[in-house]
């Protein structure tokens, strides 16, 4: 079944103005995001993740960055009123070791700024081996994910019916099943299977990086609190195709042809009820175009029956993140 012919929720994209980064990452907004969804036209809604864009300048630190919410919650109101997807949800940053009176005060300002649309925190694992020549390096300090006020954090979200959101490189994966285990109360939602770094000392390493993370996935889906997105490995700093121009940019079989045993082991392990696919745009759109992995999307899935292919497309998305 091609891309276009089941309902799709996009549940992982990111916005930002012409400031973020310094301007060295250009803009990406309404129109921007529009321009990519409409190439599948199946794609009818989406959420936003955080990415530490349009902070606020001022004021206390630990609410700079509902900031973000309310620049995101003005986007998606415009995308309410427009032809195209709309931004359904919105999954915002906080420190997650704060005490929790002051935990409560960021995430009750997120819920007041989103609009009715806030749904989670991501408050990413990810920290940046040393020496690796990451394009985008994880900032969060080692061992971030074993700190009791950091557990205490994540355990409140699901408290509150919120869910938790975390990215981080494979060689962190082991950490992200210790940390299920201490929170089974939360919804964990790990993005982009744990990224599998392809640049430096792991350049050309990928298919010894798979069977190391096969069984950590699996022992992972052993936690019956925590679901995957299915996406998210066209990063640059994955290694499989090159900003350099080297490698050219994949068609579906291109695709497939290096990626497809991800997608199928995740969901062999989690099931169609616990993974979602996500496009991860447009820090993906490095490498690859959306339509492509969509339709790749649409090959894989064509192996499960209709009601798994509901779920994952837009059912496990809408369930998680209640939209």
């Amino acid at each position: 079944m091609a891309a276009n012919e089941r309902e799709i929720v996009d549940p992982h994209h990111h916005l930002w103005g012409p400031d973020f980064m310094g301007g060295l990452a250009g803009s990406y907004l309404l129109d921007d995001l529009h321009a990519d969804t409409d190439t599948v036209p199946a794609v009818v809604g989406t959420l936003f993740m955080e990415c530490g864009a349009s902070y606020r300048p001022d004021g206390p630190e630990h609410l700079r960055p509902v900031g973000e919410t309310e620049f995101v919650a003005g986007v998606a109101a415009a995308s309410e009123q427009a032809p195209g997807a709309t931004i359904l949800g919105i999954v915002g940053h906080a420190d997650l070791t704060l005490p929790l009176d002051r935990l409560d005060e960021v995430l009750d300002a997120h819920t007041a700024a989103a609009g009715g649309r806030f749904r989670g925190i991501r408050d990413a694992l990810a920290s940046a081996p040393p020496g690796v020549p990451l394009m985008i390096p994880g900032p969060a300090e080692p061992g971030r994910g074993a700190d009791p006020d950091f557990r205490r954090g994540v355990a409140h979200l699901g408290e509150r019916g919120l869910t938790y959101d975390t990215w981080q490189y494979h060689t962190q994966l082991g950490d992200v099943v210790d940390l299920a285990r201490a929170v089974p109360g939360t919804t964990v939602v790990v993005d982009h299977f744990s990224t599998p770094i392809g640049v430096g000392e792991w350049a050309g390493r990928h298919d010894e990086i798979f069977e190391a993370w096969k069984p950590v996935l699996t022992e992972l889906a052993s936690c019956p609190n925590v679901v995957v997105k299915l996406g998210g490995l066209a990063m640059p700093d994955n290694g499989f195709w090159p900003i350099d121009g080297s490698v050219p940019r994949p068609d579906v079989d291109g695709f497939l042809a290096v990626q497809e045993r991800w997608y199928l082991h995740a969901i062999d392990c989690f099931g169609p009820d616990r993974a979602m696919f996500e496009s991860n745009f447009p820090v993906d759109k490095f490498c690859v175009d959306y339509p492509v992995v969509w339709e790749a999307f649409a090959r894989l899935a064509s192996r499960y029956d209709a009601a798994e292919q509901d779920a994952l497309f837009a059912g496990t998305a809408r369930r998680v993140y209640r939209v």
